[in-house]
């Protein structure tokens, strides 16, 4: 017998807006009028929107790229209480108005943490909502239009939630990890050391990996760029598919500047039967968890595993009784190949999968929509596993470098008894207190490259990155010297476990490859 508090989504909603692909900036609609149109799509999906407005007592806001961490000071206008711009927009009064943290993971959080809300009685009728107006905001600012008609200031001050910690350490900023493409190309080469490739064969596998990706994206409406590339066209580079942070082309990188919106309808059986919401768009939440690896990325145990992850598998699948083999439909966190690659490994899901690791089409393709990417992943589940009942669906979402972490595993069958879940507290303690290594700001001497990368601008290679351990078994972080026939020789031979020497400095410290 299914509770009458069980957690359900009811209602799903996204949206593209194109008009910054055609260079129609001014008649783009702004953030909030995207949040509100999407939120509207998923009010309109539950079939009894009118009913269901005056009782949503929980409107919540993935927070804007454009208002995460130095982004804020950007000459746009700022939405001081975006739940409450949003309420008033749709004609909602919430009780609660959240606003989350920074991070790709949040949609899925706000999904966990609300269907646990939701069973316990704490709220009735939920409203998630996130978007991106990005490429409207830069092609705006670079043509000098100016945003100042953005904004609102509807009173208020929304309660804040999610893990607003700074991404990176003073060290790690100091070398510029801060940067996600950045910081992603080291998981990737600490991958391919793993499994033990050369460049070439590691470039040519990620291309096998991601074109699968294209081509759902190539099928898919909302989807940034709807274009299928071969595997050797996303692995070769070229004019238009330039490295980015090696071994990374253009290709594999997560596309930000998008303008896209989601929004999904929360509520509990009782409601949704006494509404008279049709079964048929009831999507459960069988399982789910959030973790997060040891915070900082120069303190990992390792580039190319996530013990959250593994982790938050182990509980998400318990809670839901199944294994990922009873999963029908996949989207993996897509950032860049790396994550999923360290995705794969940890659930147990070949690279290979022939049920695919991606519903949307995923960020390259799809297009990353900032914080929100994730929302949009789960409200195409919900029409995945609605368009064939009984199914499941696995959903992952990845905040920061690998960082922040959450999952959830969608079906249409109902889950029977009170729904519960495990709080993350207590697995997060022994993913804390795993041993790491331990990192010098300030080393001197002999080295061996534990990974690194190269990055690029439209110009060619910029910068060397270094990641390595000292012979007291250290970490440090240092660049190289950016002349060119140093970054080439970094690309050419197989720089890792390679030796040099170390040097610190005022602000970076410096490694001369042997």
């Amino acid at each position: 017998m299914t509770d009458d508090r069980m957690p359900i989504l009811v209602g799903c909603g996204q949206l593209t807006q194109r008009t910054a692909q055609q260079n129609k900036f001014e008649e783009s609609l702004d953030p909030l009028q995207l949040l509100t149109d999407a939120a509207t799509k998923a009010l309109a999906d539950t079939t009894v929107a009118d009913k269901l407005k005056p009782l949503i007592d929980n409107i919540s806001v993935v927070r804007f790229t454009a208002d995460s961490s130095q982004a804020g000071r950007l000459p746009i206008g700022q939405y001081t209480n975006a739940p409450r711009s949003l309420g008033n927009r749709i004609g909602a009064k919430a009780r609660r108005e959240y606003y989350t943290a920074a991070g790709g993971n949040t949609p899925q959080f706000l999904v966990n943490r609300t269907a646990e809300e939701i069973a316990n009685g704490e709220t009735t009728v939920a409203l998630l909502a996130g978007s991106e107006d990005l490429a409207t905001m830069l092609g705006a600012l670079n043509k000098g239009i100016s945003l100042a008609k953005w904004g609102d200031d509807p009173g208020g001050e929304p309660i804040h939630i999610g893990e607003s910690r700074r991404g990176v350490n003073d060290i790690e900023r100091a070398h510029a990890l801060y940067f996600p493409v950045n910081a992603y190309p080291l998981f990737e080469n600490g991958i391919r050391g793993h499994k033990k490739r050369t460049v070439r064969d590691h470039q040519l596998a990620l291309g096998r990996l991601f074109s699968p990706f294209s081509k759902v994206a190539a099928g898919n409406p909302h989807a940034w760029f709807p274009k299928f590339r071969t595997p050797e066209e996303i692995a070769t580079p070229s004019e238009n598919n330039r490295y980015v942070g090696f071994p990374y082309t253009k290709y594999m990188n997560a596309v930000i500047q998008v303008d896209m919106a989601a929004a999904l309808v929360m509520t509990n059986v009782k409601t949704a039967r006494e509404l008279g919401i049709p079964e048929s768009k009831w999507v459960y939440l069988h399982g789910c968890a959030d973790a997060t690896d040891i915070w900082h990325v120069s303190e990992r145990v390792n580039y190319y595993s996530s013990p959250a992850i593994r982790t938050m598998g182990q509980k998400a699948f318990a809670m839901a009784g199944k294994t990922v083999a009873d999963v029908d439909f996949i989207d993996l966190y897509s950032c860049f190949p790396s994550a999923v690659e360290i995705g794969c490994a940890e659930l147990g899901i070949a690279e290979d999968d022939p049920r695919g690791l991606t519903v949307t089409g995923g960020l390259p393709y799809f297009g990353g929509a900032g914080n929100n990417y994730v929302m949009h992943s789960i409200a195409t589940m919900m029409e995945k596993v609605r368009s064939k009942p009984g199914s499941f669906g696995l959903v992952t979402a990845n905040g920061w470098y690998v960082t922040k972490h959450a999952l959830g595993i969608y079906s249409t069958t109902p889950v029977d008894g009170a729904w519960k879940r495990e709080d993350p507290k207590t697995y997060q303690r022994d993913i804390d207190a795993m041993a790491h290594p331990d990192v010098n700001p300030k080393p001197e001497g002999e080295g061996v490259v534990e990974t690194y990368t190269v990055m690029h601008d439209r110009g060619g290679p910029k910068m060397g990155i270094i990641i390595g351990r000292l012979p007291s078994g250290k970490r440090f972080i240092a660049h190289t010297s950016n002349d060119a026939a140093t970054l080439a020789d970094l690309m050419e031979r197989e720089t890792l476990g390679r030796r040099g020497r170390v040097t610190a400095g005022d602000k970076t410290n410096l490694f001369v490859p042997q």
